[in-house]
């Protein structure tokens, strides 16, 4: 009876996360691509952020509303989802994978499976247990990542066709590793970010009960309650606070996804095949041919989209989840 509890539990938190990741991805796919644009250019995004030496030539995105004009201008309106098929099929089985392993893990922690419960968790665990569920999602999602990247860094005219297309080419170029290029920076990024989502979430959730009680007469559980809109606030919080801290990171993931891979000129300089050695290597070299700014690109388009997709996320997860339950007990 416990075992067919724990099944169902599990299956109600891979439907919501798949749910809500794919409502997230599609409503956010606009930012992502033109943050993604940003981080795989060589070149400075604007006049202040110029390298500390030159080594590229003109750059074509200097800004977010001339990135949004030009991708529209040149590639139309589908141009702003462009890479969205590997993403769904890469965030759905992500966030899947994630929610079920972070409750399955704070059911472990608090020694209950109910969710009024894990609130309570200590706030280190809370951190901790959403790194470690976005290492498992990532590894298990990781290809479709890879391939979301490079469709959505090509621009027009495309290199890659299609999602096949580029799969093939990479395969042939690369073996079975290039579709984990850049594995070990994603786990190295997505361990603080998954862990800093997670647990500022859940620590904005309790700064949330305890406001409500305190504008109640009564500390009452309906007093508690937490309304949608301050779901959404706690999930905007969290994603903003997540992404501020690890863009830089980010950035060399990026980087490390699309080397030695084709390029169309007029998106700027190729990156070559094992142009950094490592992590560490990638974020000086970096620093020493762009600058601080170079860490940076495409940070507005990643934070502005990183609230709302923090917030959908939660909100869907959380909606989701009560209506699967509901129906199924």
């Amino acid at each position: 009876m416990e075992e067919t509890g724990q099944l169902k539990r599990a299956l109600i938190d891979a439907t919501a996360g798949a749910v809500s990741g794919g409502i997230s991805r599609t409503v956010t796919s606009p930012l992502d691509v033109i943050k993604i644009r940003f981080q795989v250019q060589l070149e400075p995004t604007n006049q202040w952020a110029s390298p500390r030496r030159v080594v590229h030539g003109t750059s074509k995105y200097t800004g977010m509303l001339q990135a949004t004009k030009d991708i529209l201008r040149e590639e139309g309106l589908k141009g702003f989802w462009r890479g969205n098929v590997p993403a769904l099929l890469m965030v759905m089985p992500y966030t899947a994978i994630q929610f079920t392993v972070l409750q399955q893990l704070k059911t472990f922690a608090a020694g209950s499976s109910k969710t009024e419960d894990h609130i309570n968790l200590s706030p280190y665990l809370s951190y901790i247990s959403g790194a470690l569920a976005g290492c498992a999602a990532t590894v298990g999602s990781y290809p479709f990542d890879l391939l979301r990247t490079i469709l959505a860094s090509q621009g027009e005219p495309k290199v890659y066709r299609n999602m096949r297309s580029a799969f093939v080419d990479i395969f042939r170029a690369r073996g079975v590793p290039g579709l984990y290029a850049g594995l070990t920076p994603t786990l190295v990024e997505i361990a603080p970010y998954a862990g800093l989502q997670f647990g500022t979430y859940d620590t904005f959730k309790r700064w949330m009960k305890a406001w409500n009680r305190l504008r109640s007469s009564n500390s009452s559980q309906g007093d508690e309650f937490i309304s949608s809109f301050q779901l959404f606030i706690c999930g905007l919080g969290s994603g903003t606070c997540a992404k501020a801290v690890c863009h830089p990171l980010d950035v060399v993931k990026k980087r490390f996804q699309i080397e030695g891979l084709q390029r169309h000129p007029r998106y700027g300089a190729r990156l070559e095949a094992r142009a950094y050695k490592n992590m560490y290597d990638g974020l000086c070299r970096i620093l020493l041919e762009e600058g601080w700014a170079g860490l940076y690109k495409g940070i507005v388009p990643s934070i502005v989209k990183a609230a709302p997709a923090g917030a959908v996320t939660f909100v869907a997860y959380e909606y989701t989840s009560d209506w699967l339950e509901s129906i199924l007990t």
